[in-house]
């Protein structure tokens, strides 16, 4: 899911030659794929080779590229590693990070990676209204990005949202490297997509649903793999009373499925703690939406 064309590894430049090719998402890869897929049962095709993948169609990168590796993350970052976490696990208090001159001064050195896609599924799919089609099972709500090494003893992720207008901006930094990592499995026609009120990973291959942690497994019913039709059945039997506006929503139990964010989220300045088993460190702008996730992922 990474954006390699006409960008360099830590300086985030783009070429001349960016724009000369088509821009194409790996979900749309996915989808031509599907679709070969299904002519060839039908009949014979013609159709070229597929070429090497295309980039990744991240909307703004250079956007979310110019956020991780700016001083105001990386001093987040910083201020996130030299805070020890929580001991009073996920039912403590958030508490408030005092402002530091220097966060980043004698820590280890360290720079934060490109940032990749978050895929997640969509309302749509889980509650059964949506075709089980690639397209419309899973979409882009965030970016994420890990560390180069660990500080301390400690990685983190970055995590972005979509800011309004356009662009990227700081949602929350997250205590380990998971989410990076396996948003990062990704390859050429493939989608890698988190369900995450139970913090399964998963891949999508053509129609194949396949399970890339414990997790994703207990999610498939104990099974490595299912169709994505079986898969939406699943997933209905679980959300179809806890979607965005039911009781279980309103009431604050889920981690919901968009990271829509608004353009106040990235002014905030306020850095609160949260403990617990997936700590996080969020603007105060978007510290529900972590809280909520946090409650979620720790039943």
């Amino acid at each position: 899911m990474r954006d390699t064309s006409g960008t360099s590894g830590t300086s985030g430049t783009k070429t001349s030659s960016r724009r000369a090719t088509p821009r194409f998402s790996r979900l749309s890869i996915v989808v031509a794929l599907s679709a070969s897929a299904l002519l060839s049962v039908v009949g014979p095709t013609h159709a070229a080779p597929a070429k090497d993948p295309l980039p990744a169609d991240i909307p703004d990168y250079q956007a979310a590229l110019k956020a991780v590796k700016s001083a105001d993350v990386r001093n987040t970052v910083c201020r996130f590693l030299r805070t020890p976490v929580p001991a009073d696990g996920a039912g403590g208090p958030v508490q408030t990070l005092p402002d530091i001159a220097e966060p980043c001064q004698d820590l280890p050195v360290f720079t934060i990676k490109d940032p990749v896609a978050l895929n997640e599924i969509t309302p749509g799919f889980a509650a059964g209204t949506a075709q089980p089609l690639p397209a419309k099972a899973v979409k882009l709500t965030g970016l994420v990005s890990s560390l180069s090494t660990t500080v301390n003893g400690r990685n983190a992720t970055v995590m972005l949202a979509p800011t309004q207008g356009g662009g990227w901006h700081l949602a929350a930094v997250r205590d380990g490297d998971g989410d990076a990592t396996y948003a990062g499995k990704a390859t050429v026609g493939t989608l890698v997509f988190t369900e995450p009120q139970i913090r399964g990973w998963y891949q999508l291959k053509l129609f194949t649903v396949e399970a890339l942690n414990d997790e994703a497994r207990q999610g498939l019913g104990g099974q490595a793999s299912a169709s994505l039709g079986d898969y939406q059945k699943l997933l209905k039997a679980r959300y179809a009373e806890k979607l965005p506006g039911s009781d279980y929503d309103t009431k604050g139990y889920s981690s919901g499925y968009s990271l829509q964010s608004t353009e106040d989220d990235a002014v905030s300045s306020t850095l609160l703690l949260a403990g617990g088993s997936s700590t996080a460190l969020a603007l105060a702008g978007g510290a529900a939406l972590l809280l909520r996730r946090r409650r979620a992922s720790t039943g």
